[in-house]
């Protein structure tokens, strides 16, 4: 698995939830902070959305706005009009992707919303990186991939056919790499550091696929830096100047992130979890884990649980 897919499967707790919005002018809705990241795609209408402390984004069909830590925000017609808190009761349930009906009788807009759960209690760099509001605009040419994606989105919101239901969950879980890749490379040209321009860095991109492909490896710096053909010293310069942290610093954060999905995921012991991570005593790693998400291992794993059952 590439370090993009492999970093995705190692933060999602769950399958992407989905609500079909139509709403008619006038109308506003106010939404929740939600565990994760909270995204809309516009399908049809124009409308405004209203994120907390920022500025009204404009946003029309084919748009894509995605909110890297799920906080609350609203989206209306008309920044003049009212919105009313969504409500997730009065969500229709009766196929896999809900739908919420919203609003008056004037000029209709429909939105596919919803949130991808992530683990955001210690963000990994890659979301740690992107600006609160995403706003990707539907252009001509411009992120060919994500765009594709959204007008076969819009195509089977539009005219549902057999099947569409798998179709739009497939879509809008496959979103979530497209909006991310999207956003990287409109980026690609200005930025020169940060976790995602490392994954095109000659000389560290071999050093965090090793760390990626084997994370329970006793990895030192050296041995890192051999995979770029660079001295100690060198090796951990270029890597904190490119990715933000040190090279081991990182080790720590993707161990972390793997246990935790085993701890999610699984039933494997605790010594079998911490091996996985690189740790030869369980002690270790629990200290580890705990100055890394603040809990204990053991209590990480009964509360996702806890929660992946509400």
């Amino acid at each position: 698995m590439d370090i993009l897919s492999d970093t995705l499967a190692a933060l999602r707790t769950g399958r992407p939830s989905v609500v079909r919005t139509d709403a008619r002018a006038p109308w506003g809705v106010r939404f929740q902070p939600v565990s994760g990241a909270g995204f809309h795609v516009v399908v049809e209408g124009r409308c405004v959305l209203l994120p907390v402390g920022g500025e009204p984004i404009d946003i029309g069909p084919g748009d894509v706005v995605f909110l890297r830590r799920g906080t609350g925000h609203a989206i209306c017609d008309a920044v003049t009009s009212e919105s009313a808190a969504f409500v997730p009761d009065r969500v229709d349930t009766s196929s896999p992707i809900g739908s919420f009906t919203v609003g008056g009788g004037g000029a209709r807009s429909v939105l596919v919303c919803g949130a991808y759960h992530l683990d955001i209690d210690r963000p990994h760099p890659l979301l740690g990186e992107l600006p609160e509001v995403v706003h990707l605009p539907a252009a001509p040419g411009r992120h060919p991939a994500l765009r594709a994606a959204v007008d076969q989105l819009c195509a089977e919101i539009h005219e549902p056919r057999p099947g569409s239901d798998a179709v739009v969950a497939a879509l809008v879980d496959l979103l979530l790499l497209y909006i991310l890749r999207s956003w990287y490379d409109g980026m690609s040209g200005e930025r020169t550091q940060g976790w995602a321009s490392a994954l095109n860095d000659p000389l560290v991109a071999p050093a965090l696929k090793a760390i990626h492909d084997d994370p329970a490896h006793p990895w030192t710096v050296e041995s890192l830096g051999s995979r770029a053909g660079l001295s100690r010293a060198a090796f951990a310069r270029r890597f904190t100047a490119v990715v933000g942290e040190p090279p081991l610093s990182y080790l720590t954060t993707w161990r972390m992130a793997t246990a935790a999905r085993k701890l999610r995921e699984t039933g494997d012991s605790l010594s079998d979890v911490a091996e996985n991570a690189g740790y030869t005593s369980e002690f270790a790693f629990a200290r580890a884990f705990k100055r890394h998400f603040g809990v204990p291992p053991g209590a990480y794993r009964r509360e996702r649980r806890t929660t992946s059952e509400l």
